[in-house]
């Protein structure tokens, strides 16, 4: 299965194309889209959406795992990232890819298995379980592998969890 992990963001989009077949990683791209400061939002909005609609068609993933918005102290702040997710979240809509969020407490969990894990923490697994030789940066780029890692080992459940309930109603478990 072919996933691309999203940090979204309106300054910089970290992304992650990470293929997972048979409980092995193999990254396939890394990086981020980044928009100028003191350009106009709208247009750090077309940008977000050209690259990402690009990063897609070049990548063709199967999944697009996606941090869940969660409230900041800077109201303004967030309602920037909400757009730039919206701009995301249409760019694999009209890909025909379906996405999937999880919150950051889900990511935590699933790379480290300690849902209240530091960033810090969640990098250094990310960089162990990918096998790279260091750490991505900026952040938003080792963030979005990491969404990618949660995806594919939450995914894995669900298909283990579904093809043992087709096990079990056959009969054979």
């Amino acid at each position: 299965m072919r996933i691309l992990g999203i940090d979204p963001g309106y300054a910089i989009v970290g992304f992650g194309v990470l293929d997972y077949e048979k409980g092995r990683f193999s990254p396939a791209q890394y990086g981020a889209i980044t928009t100028r400061a003191h350009t106009r939002f709208e247009e750090r909005l077309l940008e977000i959406y050209t690259d990402m609609t690009q990063l897609l068609g070049q990548a063709q993933p199967q999944a697009v795992a996606m941090e869940s918005l969660f409230y900041q102290h800077n109201q303004t702040t967030a309602m920037a990232v909400a757009e730039a997710r919206g701009v995301l979240l249409l760019c694999a809509r009209q890909a025909g890819v379906p996405v999937f969020e999880y919150t950051p407490m889900q990511v935590k969990q699933a790379v480290t298995g300690y849902g209240k894990a530091g960033k810090k923490q969640v990098q250094e697994m990310t960089k162990t379980i990918l096998k790279l030789p260091a750490v991505p940066k900026p952040d938003d780029t080792a963030d979005a592998l990491a969404i990618a890692v949660c995806h594919a080992y939450s995914s894995g459940s669900r298909q283990y969890g579904l093809a043992k309930t087709r096990r079990q109603l056959l009969g054979y478990d």
